[in-house]
């Protein structure tokens, strides 16, 4: 056998070598970026904040629900009200809570709130569970808003901007049952998911100038609610 015929296998094993160490570092380079983007999600036991003073009320009060170990209540009264949660500083990611309402026309309007700098500056997606199985196709596409405030509250966004902030449910979530609201945040969009979907219920640009803030608990004018549950994914 030639010199050349003797040089040819231990040069295909290098070649192999080196394109396996190649391969390993992609490899390793993805999992790295997947172990990365795949942050846990941050628990909050809502009970326990409010023992702990750690629950900052805005026109409204928060109570422990009896009947729901990690739930609280918040209060009715007129305007809105945010229970505002201490160590959030939340900018992009997820928001998950359960959230519970009633079927009371224009007295239930539950959410959450975030990119929080003050009572009268925040984003929100909230429900209207009144609308959740309305026969009237208008009401029934009022039921998950958005909206970014004080530049653009709901009044502003449906006059300007019709049917852009605004959505239906599906019809198979019960007004007065726990349902969950996932939220995603963007830098340029805000996603709604209410209820077991896999899609948007609602999807619309970044509205405001807001990139990061407090989350907090929030409900509308006259109205109350019970939330439990509450993840963040950043």
């Amino acid at each position: 056998m030639s010199l050349a015929g003797r040089r040819a296998p231990r040069q295909v094993i290098w070649t192999c070598v080196a394109i396996a160490g190649i391969l390993g570092l992609r490899l390793n380079d993805v999992a790295a970026v997947q172990t990365t983007s795949a942050a846990p999600a941050q628990r909050f036991d809502l009970p326990q904040l409010l023992t702990a003073g750690k629950l900052r009320s805005s026109n409204r009060e928060v109570t422990k629900l009896p009947e729901r170990p990690d739930a609280v209540h918040v209060s009715a009264k007129d305007g809105p009200g945010v229970i505002w949660i201490d160590a959030t500083e939340f900018s992009l990611g997820t928001i998950e809570i359960e959230l519970r309402g009633k079927d009371v026309l224009q007295q239930s309007f539950i959410g959450i709130a975030f990119h929080g700098k003050g009572d009268a500056s925040y984003e929100s997606v909230y429900l209207r569970p009144f609308n959740f199985r309305a026969d009237d196709p208008v009401r029934h596409g009022h039921a998950v808003q958005y909206m970014a405030l004080p530049d653009f509250d709901w009044p502003v966004l449906r006059q300007k901007f019709p049917e852009e902030f605004e959505r239906s449910v599906d019809k198979s979530i019960a007004p007065t049952d726990w349902v969950p609201l996932r939220v995603v945040v963007t830098a340029k969009a805000v996603e709604a998911y209410v209820g077991a979907v896999t899609t948007p219920t609602l999807e619309g640009r970044k509205l405001g100038e807001s990139s990061a803030g407090l989350i907090g608990l929030w409900v509308g004018n006259t109205s109350d609610g019970d939330f439990a549950n509450l993840r963040i994914t950043k």
